[in-house]
């Protein structure tokens, strides 16, 4: 086997097993970008100051205006108390009963309307915790749930959909954010139906083996004072949402402009709280430089990787992998999603190396790159949560839960099922299509 393609496996195996112990994948990643760069035998330095770097810097320059607004635009509905309120709003028209739904929706409103997926974590936890109380569900099946309604369908497949992960293809294929919707849709049933059962049938089962509710001791819950917001203030985590998603869909603007759009529609109507407006841009500001860096380290990582003789030999097996250039892709994406354990980084270091190719096969054989765009947002979402995944590392700390009490529910229906659905979506269409 060629050594560099050791390499890039030993490299890889590093990368998950130190982040998985809950190091830092700033330094983490660089280290085992270093590895890599001794296998293919590469100057450390070189590839560091080079390669590294300019993967890393590169994805900076591109998507920092997306991931400071978005947090910015997340911690103005998190500190006004919108957020909250029209979770309340549905938790109420849900109800307490069905525990799991009531969860979960409120996570994939709060995504499809371009709130980060960190900023969501931690304004639905708290609600989830209240509910999962009142249910006297176990605390560690809750992780599973916000994860499937935040890092999930909303996401990657659902038409339209502000997420970074959406919007990524579109530079590589010329397409838009409303990619391929009739494929979008059928992602979003086979993704969204079994996700929602198994994390129902985990509930009935907790209930029938008589698990409850255990308290944890280190959660303090917010003191918030709802009771000074208007009975509106739903409308106010509502009219953001639906802001965002028009501007990036019919006015058609570019991302930057549809958030700043949201945040001034969430300002106006909180003008009342004209206090806690300034502080919440200062924090969503500082909140999107440890975000984007977390994303741009494995990037980096990514970036050794394609500099390596190894890479060459990877892709190649990729591009003459049998069946269509969809499933090709698809497998594509996915491994190296779950390489950088980063579903963007990972989808743009696999666009990079192959989307030329890809479109210019797709042109031959007369295939919308549209399909080419959805099938590599969809399977973005599969591998990228392994249990390295930072999204996976924020969730857990915030819930204090361990991966053995509550990462397989998430590993099941934000990893297996998605993983299942994108091979199966791009073998399906590069069929019939």
């Amino acid at each position: 086997m060629n050594l560099s393609l050791v390499g890039i496996f030993v490299g890889l195996v590093l990368l998950m097993f130190l982040a998985y112990k809950g190091h830092s994948i700033i330094w983490v990643a660089p280290l085992c970008a270093a590895v890599v760069a001794l296998f293919g035998g590469l100057n450390v330095l070189d590839t560091y100051i080079g390669n590294y770097m300019e993967g890393l810097a590169g994805y900076v320059v591109t998507w920092f205006p997306a991931f400071f607004l978005g947090a910015v635009y997340g911690k103005v509905m998190d500190m006004t108390g919108s957020a909250r309120s029209l979770a309340n709003a549905l938790v109420k028209l849900i109800g307490e009963k069905r525990a799991v739904l009531a969860v979960v929706l409120p996570c994939m409103l709060m995504t499809y309307g371009g709130i980060s997926l960190f900023v969501v974590v931690f304004v639905i936890y708290p609600m989830g915790y209240a509910i999962y109380r009142a249910a006297n569900l176990p605390r560690t099946l809750l992780p599973g749930a916000i994860a499937f309604g935040a890092f999930g369908i909303t996401m990657t497949a659902v038409p339209g959909t502000p997420q970074i992960q959406n919007l990524i293809p579109m530079q590589f294929y010329g397409t838009t954010p409303m990619a391929a919707p009739v494929m979008s849709i059928v992602a979003v049933i086979l993704m969204g139906v079994p996700g929602y059962l198994y994390l129902e049938w985990r509930a009935r089962k907790a209930r029938k083996e008589g698990r409850v509710f255990e308290e944890d001791d280190k959660f303090v819950e917010s003191k918030f004072d709802r009771s000074a917001l208007p009975s509106w203030h739903w409308l106010a985590g509502l009219l953001p949402v639906i802001t965002v998603v028009v501007m990036l869909n019919v006015v058609k603007q570019h991302i930057v402009v549809s958030l700043m759009a949201g945040i001034i529609v969430c300002c106006l109507i909180n003008i009342k709280q004209y206090k806690v407006l300034l502080p919440s841009i200062n924090e969503g500001a500082s909140g999107s430089l440890g975000a984007i860096m977390n994303t741009s380290a494995a990037v980096g990582f990514g970036a050794v990787v394609k500099a390596v003789p190894g890479f060459a030999t990877l892709t190649g097996v990729m591009m003459n992998m049998p069946g269509s250039i969809l499933f090709s892709e698809a497998v594509a994406v996915n491994v190296l999603a779950g390489a950088t354990g980063s579903a963007s980084g990972g989808m743009s270091i696999a666009l990079e190396a192959l989307a030329s190719q890809y479109l210019a096969r797709a042109q031959q054989i007369g295939l919308n790159p549209e399909y080419l765009h959805r099938i590599a947002s969809i399977s973005s979402g599969g591998l990228d949560t392994l249990p390295h995944n930072g999204a996976v590392l924020t969730l857990l700390a915030v819930s204090r839960c361990t991966h053995k009490e509550s990462y397989w529910d998430i590993c099941v229906t934000t990893c297996i099922i998605p993983i299942i659905a994108s091979l199966a979506l791009a073998l399906i269409w590069g069929i019939f299509i």
